[in-house]
């Protein structure tokens, strides 16, 4: 069964920085790309960013370039989401996902990310 747990949201200050986690299991994790997406509080969904399966091709979305960082550790089947310099725009529920070519074919459970003033 593919599973994709993530962790490391909660409450963050305006301007400080996390590191979200997703652990991957139940398939071949160096197979696949993957993608984080992130639900705003007003039920947007928004794709962030992009990282293929070797972890040494990444693409982000205009909005966030610049401030956050995919990577992933095939050795430890995990993925990551660094995101700096937090304001009141990313506060959301932060989702990682499998890619199946371009499709989106497994979502984890999310993650809560709470940005404080």
């Amino acid at each position: 069964e593919v599973q994709l747990v993530e962790s490391g949201g909660g409450l963050v200050q305006y301007g400080g920085s996390l590191r979200l986690s997703c652990a991957a299991s139940g398939f071949t994790f160096d197979d696949y790309a993957m993608s984080w997406i992130r639900q705003t509080p007003r039920k947007e969904l928004e794709w962030l960013s992009f990282i293929n399966s070797d972890g040494d091709r990444s693409s982000y979305a205009e909005s966030v370039k610049g401030r956050f960082t995919i990577s992933r550790d095939n050795a430890k089947n995990s993925l990551y989401l660094q995101i700096n310099n937090v304001n009141p725009g990313d506060a959301a529920v932060y989702y990682c996902t499998r890619m199946q070519g371009w499709a989106l074919d497994y979502w984890g459970h999310g993650t809560q990310v709470v940005v404080s003033s």
